[in-house]
């Protein structure tokens, strides 16, 4: 991606904001969203930052103390680097590269894709993956949601190929380790989300000493449904101070179970009672994708290369990334001039 004049004078504006951020946040805060606002002229920017500006007029909400704490406690250039490639890469000139390609091209394309990566099939198809986020940041896909259960230090090189886009790499609080911590260290464009399980006080604070932003993801199923509903879980997750707590469905977890936990989340966020931000992974993803460009589009690859399309969990998977790519996948799986078939 070119660094484009907009790009440039955004990313000032942010680096001087975060110098008065320690001063006083909450001005700070205003002012910076204020002037996000009055430049948005597409529907997702403008529909974020006005809720964003509505939210923040609540004098005591805990979102205040979460981006104090987030300048003080993570490095600069990480901080701008994730959140430029997030804020500007994927959300402002992604979507609209990813509204003008959906046009032009007649399928939808979503905001972020979840990859599945374990090994061996990582290993054996480390150039597919390579090419695959290649078409992705082709047709304006700058986010990318790798999911892994083990050793995600072999994910460390394809993630520093692309350096435009933002990643979230989901791991387990013994993946934490010093050798890996310098290696993330490095990737400015990178936020590790720790599974909420033993070990991850530790494995947070080792993120937090670093300087490195994080998050937790907490795996659910309709047995912790009162833990979530009645807000204990995020009073604990809040503890180990991560930007957002990610409340990961599990594969039976029943879907009006999902739509509860969804519906708590955005009450939890318009509560602004905790200093951490509740995120649904499929139906805030899935959301967020239709504000960009009007129509569902949610992609999760397993390990095998079979796409699921997590917007309509009754379709059977779709054909093989390692062998079709992602842009023959996506035309096949949510094409625009009919209703994707359901096979």
């Amino acid at each position: 991606m070119e660094n484009s004049m907009s790009r440039i004078l955004i990313e000032t504006t942010v680096r001087q904001t975060l110098k008065g951020l320690k001063e006083d946040p909450k001005r700070s805060v205003r002012n910076l969203v204020d002037m996000a606002l009055h430049f948005s002229d597409g529907r997702f920017q403008s529909r974020f930052f006005q809720t964003a500006r509505t939210m923040l007029e609540h004098e005591k909400s805990a979102y205040y103390a979460l981006i104090e704490d987030a300048v003080n406690h993570i490095e600069t250039e990480h901080l701008v680097t994730f959140g430029m490639n997030l804020g500007y890469n994927s959300c402002t000139w992604g979507a609209q590269r990813i509204r003008k390609n959906e046009k032009d091209l007649g399928f939808n394309i979503p905001w972020t894709v979840l990859f599945q990566m374990e090994d061996p099939q990582y290993s054996e198809h480390c150039s597919q993956y390579d090419l695959a986020i290649q078409e992705g940041e082709q047709l304006g896909i700058y986010s990318w949601i790798l999911l892994t259960h083990r050793d995600p230090q072999k994910l460390f090189p394809l993630i520093g190929r692309h350096p435009d886009s933002a990643f979230f790499l989901f791991c387990r609080p013994e993946d934490v380790t010093p050798a890996i911590l310098d290696e993330i260290v490095l990737l400015k464009h990178l936020m590790p989300v720790v599974r909420w399980d033993e070990g991850a006080d530790e494995a947070c604070m080792k993120l937090r000493n670093a300087q490195v932003p994080y998050s937790v993801y907490y795996p659910y199923s309709q047995k912790d449904l009162p833990f979530i509903l009645n807000g204990d879980l995020f009073r604990e997750t809040q503890q180990l101070h991560p930007l957002f707590t990610v409340l990961a469905a599990k594969p039976d977890c029943p879907a009006d179970i999902q739509h509860l936990v969804h519906q708590a989340a955005i009450q939890v966020r318009m509560g602004q009672s905790y200093q951490t931000v509740p995120w649904e992974l499929s139906c805030d993803t899935q959301n967020l994708d239709e504000i960009i460009s009007d129509d569902p589009c949610c992609v999760f690859f397993d390990g095998k290369g079979q796409l699921f399309a997590l917007d309509h969990p009754d379709r059977a998977p779709f054909g093989d990334l390692f062998q079709e790519g992602l842009i023959a996948l996506l035309r096949q799986a949510y094409p625009k001039s009919a209703q994707a078939p359901s096979q």
